[in-house]
């Protein structure tokens, strides 16, 4: 079993920047995700890294903007957000699966419970 405690969402302006922390408790070992989903629209994957290895996979709107992380001491991925836009206003998912990482949702058992960020213009 593997929960998950997101944090670090808030409201910024155009440009800003936050960072994401998940925190994963229960096992080590684990791919993590971050997905997002904003307001009438459905569930889309932002970035995802293997907790043992190098591999890191991100969509293509967040290329260049955001960067995730993790601290295997702490048994923590982040997700760093800079020069936030408007549409990247959304609920954001901290996923955890026990395979390599995956870019689909429906691929990862765990979930945390959603933090909210919003991006004023």
């Amino acid at each position: 079993q593997v929960q998950l405690v997101e944090s670090g969402g808030g409201l910024v302006q155009t440009g800003g920047s936050l960072r994401l922390s998940c925190a994963a408790s229960g096992r080590t070992n684990i791919a993590m995700g971050w997905f997002r989903q904003a307001p009438g629209k459905e569930r889309e994957f932002v970035a995802a890294l293997s907790w043992a290895g190098p591999t890191t996979y991100y969509t293509d709107s967040v290329k260049g903007r955001f960067t995730i992380s993790r601290d295997n001491a702490k048994n923590t991925v982040y997700l760093q957000m800079n020069s936030l836009k408007p549409e990247d206003t959304a609920v954001y998912y901290c996923a955890a699966r026990i395979l390599g990482p995956s870019t689909v949702g429906y691929e990862y058992p765990y979930w945390g419970q959603g933090t909210q960020v919003t991006v004023s213009s």
